[in-house]
């Protein structure tokens, strides 16, 4: 797989990743946005997470500027080996994961980096402007803008379930974005896949019979 169409895969992400992202963030508050189609379970629902994938956070500050260089630090690792496997031949489904994977870092990354100094804050009462004379937060540590949800399925636990039972359960409750689903995609396509994507390509050399005119004959071979 050539390594332009790596690089043509990463950007469609990373712009359709921010467009949808700065649209929810400078045109909403916190909240429901719109069901998409008008299909009751494909939602926008616009939220903010200052920790990693589906909501998990790191408390603190430090917390968060360390998940923010560690993002970086993937990035900058995943900029070499994406150019790595593309030059020794990998399966292209191998790399095309590699690049869903390392095209959602880049994205979340983005915003972790920049949103807090591009952007005023959101709340549930407040539109957020971009480009303010101050930002939300500094540098290594903005928000991740979250806005897609799939409540499939809303009912609850019957009442004799261990511990939860007769308490809400819904399908499918985390609220993520296209990054998120850019890496769970590339992840877990490589999980099932895994056997088929490590077999490496290599070039087999062409085997050619190689006709000469020099006599052959028992002198010539002693000789």
């Amino acid at each position: 797989m050539k390594l332009r169409y790596v690089i043509l895969i990463i950007i469609l992400i990373i712009l359709g990743d921010q467009a949808l992202k700065i649209w929810i963030k400078t045109g909403y508050t916190f909240g429901p946005v719109t069901n998409v189609l008008g299909i009751p379970w494909f939602r926008l629902y616009f939220i903010e997470n200052k920790g990693m994938a589906w909501g998990w956070e790191i408390g603190g500050g430090w917390g968060k500027m360390l998940l923010t260089l560690f993002r970086l630090a993937a990035v900058i690792f995943g900029t070499w080996y994406l150019g790595r496997i593309v030059k020794q031949k990998y399966s292209r489904g191998f790399i095309v994961c590699a690049a869903l994977i390392y095209a959602g870092a880049l994205g979340n990354l983005i915003d972790s980096m920049f949103y807090g100094l591009i952007f005023e804050e959101s709340t549930y009462s407040h539109v957020a402007k971009i480009f303010p004379a101050h930002g939300y937060a500094g540098f290594l540590h903005g928000k991740v803008v979250d806005m897609l949800y799939f409540p499939m399925i809303k009912s609850h636990y019957p009442s004799w379930f261990p511990f939860v039972g007769g308490q809400d359960f819904e399908f499918f409750s985390p609220i993520f974005n296209i990054a998120d689903a850019s890496i769970s995609t590339g992840v877990i396509t490589l999980l099932v896949f895994q056997k088929r994507f490590f077999k490496r390509h290599h070039e087999k050399p062409d085997s050619s019979t190689v006709e000469t005119s020099t006599e052959v004959s028992d002198r010539v071979q002693v000789l």
